[in-house]
């Protein structure tokens, strides 16, 4: 185990100087011309992946760094260059999380490279939980997996949506219902392999921010996997819905929350990257933005603004390098500080961002400056993988102990 520490080693700040770099000359200057497109920047992942950023080995090296801030100094780094391109590059890491936290060492291995492809040929990979009707309420879930014995496949029928790389993904990892009796408890993720018939993307959402990012639905229709696409096999499976029949411990893991609890340290570190790449363009701003005789920042209103919204980056930063180091030396999350660190780093990138624009009057409010889109892109963090509000639902019942609903 290693200790807590506030001063990353040589090899996380070569890391970080190397990304920043990245985001500096690639990312920043395309990110206006793909969020206007709402396309995915193919070209900028392609450059990701030849310089060896966009790739498992990389995302490993970062998730497994023993130091724990790996992954949340690479999050934070490509979203300071841009929310939308930034997801677009590490949005197939979520899809390789849910194969990691709850797939075999075979399928991780058969499946994880996979999603990623390579420099020459570059593919992307999508999670599918959330559907129509159950967003936050995961134990809604629609989408049936029923097992074909005769054949050993499981046959999947639903529709999921809000999908990040959702229809133009190489490799699907699709959370169904196995047991509808069991709520939550019945769940279990599959594999989708690239061309398998029946999956189809549905409807691609035009969104208000992250427009660089594909996010669509996904439609399932008959759609047939081999038995070895049930991550972590089926004997797992049936000893766990057996304990959740007999309502023994053990048996209420979730699927997609068990993806979730490993990601949530890391979404917040991409708010992290939003917040100050605004606060940066205000802070320069009120530097150089003359009224009444003398810059902006010489008048205590904004002074204590920009105070304000950089202690609120670094106790984010602070939660998410807890949480990153709790999860990375098997911490468990007694106080949810996992949920902790996703909330406030997700309503630090608004506040910041929001008070950004007000720092640049006018002028933040139109597109020849960054903030009005980094404001956009930092609505979605109170928003998905558990919102603002199920955060604190899950961080009052970690604390109270308490059913609360």
């Amino acid at each position: 185990m290693t200790t807590f520490s506030l001063d990353p080693g040589p090899d996380q700040i070569a890391v970080r100087d190397w990304l920043h770099g990245f985001a500096a000359d690639v990312i920043r200057p395309a990110a206006a011309e793909w969020d206007e497109r709402e396309e995915t920047p193919w070209p900028i992942i392609q450059e990701a992946a030849k310089l060896g950023i966009y790739s498992l080995d990389f995302y490993a090296q970062q998730f497994f760094d023993p130091s724990g801030v790996g992954i949340p100094i690479a999050m934070e780094e490509l979203f300071w260059g841009d929310a939308g391109i930034g997801l677009a590059i590490t949005g197939t890491t979520l899809a390789a999380v849910a194969v990691l936290a709850n797939g075999t060492d075979e399928q991780i291995g058969t499946w994880a490279p996979q999603m990623f492809g390579t420099p020459e040929d570059v593919k992307v990979a999508a999670f599918c939980s959330s559907e129509p009707d159950a967003g936050s309420d995961v134990s809604a879930l629609r989408t049936r997996a029923v097992y074909d014995q005769a054949k050993d496949e499981w046959v999947l029928n639903g529709t999921k949506t809000w999908a990040t790389n959702g229809g133009i993904a190489h490799v699907h990892v699709v959370v169904a219902t196995v047991d509808p009796e069991l709520g939550s408890r019945g769940q279990a993720s599959f594999v989708v392999p690239p061309g398998t018939a029946g999956l189809s993307q549905g409807q691609k959402f035009k969104k208000h921010g992250i427009r660089a990012s594909h996010t669509a639905e996904v439609v399932l229709d008959g759609v047939r996997v081999p038995g070895h696409c049930l991550l972590g096999g089926k004997e797992k499976l049936d000893a766990r819905l057996a304990r959740a029949r007999e309502g023994t411990k053990g048996g209420g893991r979730n699927a997609a929350m068990a993806t979730f609890e490993a990601s949530r340290p890391a979404v917040g570190a991409q708010a992290i990257g939003i917040a100050r790449a605004a606060y940066e363009v205000a802070l320069d701003y009120a530097r150089t933005r003359v009224q009444f005789g003398k810059p902006i920042i010489e008048n205590q209103g904004v002074a204590f603004q920009l105070a304000d919204m950089k202690t609120r980056i670094d106790a984010a930063r602070l939660l998410v390098w807890r949480a990153s180091w709790m999860a990375v030396n098997n911490r468990p999350f007694t106080s949810a500080e996992g949920s902790m660190s996703k909330l406030y780093a997700g309503e630090t990138a608004k506040f910041v961002t929001a008070q950004a624009m007000q720092i640049l009057g006018g002028n933040g409010f139109t597109r020849e400056y960054p903030v009005e889109r980094m404001h956009r892109d930092s609505a979605i963090y109170t928003v998905f993988e558990g919102t603002s509000e199920i955060q604190r639902l899950v961080i009052a019942r970690a604390i109270s102990g308490a059913p609360i609903r």
